[in-house]
């Protein structure tokens, strides 16, 4: 027996005894800081005092019988090893313990189906809850969901966010570019600075490993909506449009298409209810433009001023579609609108690839050709495109903003079009909205 060993089960049953004869709590002790605590109940605890950077300290080692004195000589010895590598034995029993919990925890989550807790999609997912989805519209939310959980958390869900570094976020990102969606990595990598900036921000992690990644991704070829802006291409368009042999519903999607500068979605999405066609103005709701989610639920509408002609192709259609709820309903079902695809197969049938003309290409014509051929003031053309562009004082357009000049705009484009459909040799225009 070693020196420091100076205790038998006999000596501790004894000491039992007398304790309890006694009612009187004593100590043994085994040497090399081992102590048994006795006590009147008939109970012993085991207890390590040890010395770390100068001071004592004391660690529990279990009770007697249930540890016996051979484990408590094991653990003394275990503690005092610790200490001798200047370890705090207690400390590093929390730390085991408190692993065994996140273990156990992480075990529940899983048979749950949930990420680990400080796991990176642990952060994503309330990030996306708490700040995103508040902050943008339902689809955008939904699109920045599937891009996480398509191409960031088959990767680095299960991964602890405070010790993701720069290099793995980039070996993930490289495999969404391996397969050619650059953009789709740009936005990925977005997504992820935006979680680790709140993972920040909740204590969860202590730095963005995005940020690192400025020029490490190939660059995005910046691509825009195919347009013909050319006088007498766009008089071509419109005279194949103005002979379109479809349906009815359709042809008239292609001609509103060009005149009223709206987008494909607000298009496709347009109600009867929107048009006052006797004050020749359409009004889109706000929650049907392309904004901030605060915007679409607080913001104020679009206004559309419609030009005689716009008026004269939707007083045809009404006999048509105008019993139901959209102007352009789906030509299987009154209740869903128009197909996004319709008009691009319009255009298709009619000889136009995407390479040429597209739904919403009609807006780039416009766009350019009101600006160089009929010299309306930008501000204008802007307000009408519904853009978020801001004053010089850097408050954005109010919906009435050059309303008057916005309806002279839309008449001089729509007569200005007529003329190029009849092959009219047009010069620029002089407006009135400048």
């Amino acid at each position: 027996m070693a020196a420091s060993d100076l205790l038998t089960d006999k000596a501790i049953r004894a000491a039992l005894k007398a304790a309890a004869v006694e009612a009187k709590a004593r100590k043994i002790s085994d040497g090399g800081g081992l102590v048994l605590d006795v006590r009147p109940t008939g109970a012993g605890w085991w207890r390590l005092r040890y010395w770390l950077e100068g001071k004592e300290r004391m660690l529990s080692l279990g009770t007697y019988p249930d540890t016996s004195l051979a484990q408590a000589r094991v653990k003394r010895d275990e503690a005092r090893r610790l200490v001798a590598d200047g370890q705090d034995p207690s400390a590093v029993r929390q730390e085991a313990k408190a692993e065994a919990q996140r273990k156990r925890q992480a075990e529940r989550l899983a048979d749950a189906g949930l990420p680990p807790e400080g796991s990176f999609e642990a952060v994503a997912r309330e990030w996306l809850k708490t700040v995103h989805e508040v902050k943008v519209s339902a689809g955008h939310a939904e699109r920045t969901r599937i891009r996480l959980e398509q191409d960031a958390f088959p990767w680095l869900g299960r991964r602890p966010i405070a010790e993701i570094e720069a290099p793995e976020l980039l070996q993930a990102l490289r495999k969404v570019e391996a397969r050619g969606a650059v953009e789709t990595a740009h936005r990925i990598k977005d997504a992820c600075g935006q979680v680790f900036r709140y993972g920040i921000a909740t204590g969860a992690c202590s730095r963005n490993p995005a940020a690192d990644l400025r020029d490490a991704l190939q660059p995005v070829q910046t691509s825009h909506h195919a347009a013909i802006v050319d006088p007498v291409q766009v008089g071509k368009l419109l005279r194949d449009m103005h002979d379109y042999q479809g349906h009815a519903v359709t042809r008239a999607a292609l001609g509103l298409s060009a005149l009223l500068l709206l987008r494909p979605g607000e298009l496709r999405h347009m109600e009867w209810a929107w048009l006052d066609l006797d004050a020749a103005m359409l009004t889109v709701p706000a929650e049907v433009m392309k904004r901030k989610k605060a915007d679409k639920a607080d913001g104020p509408p679009h206004l559309v001023p419609l030009a005689s002609q716009a008026v004269a192709i939707l007083e045809a259609l009404h006999p048509l579609t105008g019993s139901g709820r959209y102007v352009f309903p789906a030509l299987t079902s009154k209740q869903r609108c128009m197909s996004e695809n319709t008009v691009r197969s319009a255009l298709r049938r009619l000889g136009y690839g995407n390479d040429d003309m597209t739904a919403h290409g009609f807006r780039a014509t416009a766009r350019t050709m009101i600006a160089e051929r009929l010299s309306i003031a930008p501000e204008v053309i802007e307000a009408q495109l519904a853009h978020a562009v801001a004053d010089s004082l850097g408050r954005a357009y109010n919906r009435t903003q050059y309303l008057d000049q916005r309806k002279a705009m839309m008449q001089a484009w729509a007569d200005y079009l007529d003329c190029l459909r009849k092959g009219a040799e047009v010069v620029p225009i002089k407006g009135k909205a400048a």
